[in-house]
């Protein structure tokens, strides 16, 4: 009996003595975390939509105690940079508030429609046919796709058109990479006039596919006093950054192309 006692008793003395040793060493050892990056995790929005270009709130957390900018937020805002500047004890520049708005006014009854699509209500499967149902084939494909990955409920369908809430964007800037046309469009919040429409055809072209289309005629750029539109790729453009937002382009506007948007839906 004695044979099997002394092993067993020298064995628990061993691992009685490394357990104090081992529960030593992770009390001298520790690696300290940062208390600031709880701090950061808690003023962060958590809607973890992955605009900041991480994962989510938790890894940008960490990534700003590390030394990641603290303006990368653009759903928190000018408080929320105001708020980590604190935190952090650093500045950082507050860039202008920006919204995506859709370049395209063109819902079914103002397009000429090519086919009914009876597929997967995705934008992208609907637009490999033939450009998606509308004759237009720069116009807006109708599937909502955008609206699935928005995260803050700021966009809807309408009428094959998607419309974008601007008081609800965030501008996380998802819908922009989600769209197949490319015709959701980064603009400073401050701005209220756009041309909707992103057409690149001629002017009697566009015109019968699209009775809302930009024809390029030239109205607007002649009448903007401060020089702010111009004609790239058969259409207007309006330069948010020179614009003044004084409405004399929507007045002469032939087609109703051109869009006020401060508050639209």
């Amino acid at each position: 009996m004695g044979a099997i006692l002394i092993p067993v008793a020298i064995v628990s003395g061993l691992g009685l003595v490394f357990g104090i040793i081992l529960s030593y060493a992770s009390v001298k050892f520790e690696v300290k975390g940062d208390d600031r990056t709880e701090k950061v995790r808690e003023a962060l929005p958590g809607a973890n939509c992955g605009a900041c270009g991480f994962t989510g709130c938790d890894n940008y957390a960490e990534a700003i105690v590390n030394g990641a900018e603290i303006n990368l937020c653009p759903v928190g805002g000018s408080e929320l940079v105001t708020r980590l500047s604190e935190i952090m004890g650093v500045e950082a520049q507050i860039g202008e508030k920006t919204v995506a708005r859709v370049m395209c006014n063109g819902s079914w009854d103002k397009v000429t429609v090519k086919f009914d699509y009876d597929g997967i209500i995705d934008c992208r499967s609907a637009a490999t046919m033939a450009g998606g149902p509308s004759s237009c084939v720069y116009g807006c494909v109708g599937m909502g796709s955008c609206k699935k990955v928005c995260a803050f409920d700021a966009i809807v369908v309408e009428n094959g058109l998607t419309r974008i809430d601007e008081k609800k964007c965030s501008g996380c800037g998802k819908c922009v990479a989600e769209c197949p046309k490319m015709i959701i469009k980064m603009v400073p919040s401050k701005s209220e006039y756009s041309v909707a429409c992103s057409n690149e055809e001629k002017g009697a072209v566009a015109r019968k596919n699209c009775t809302v289309a930009c024809i390029a005629c030239r109205k607007c750029v002649k009448e903007c006093p401060v020089g702010a539109i111009s004609i790239i790729n058969q259409r207007a453009v309006i330069d948010p950054v020179k614009c003044e937002n004084c409405g004399a382009c929507i007045k002469v506007c032939p087609t109703t192309a051109i869009m006020k948007y401060k508050g639209h839906m």
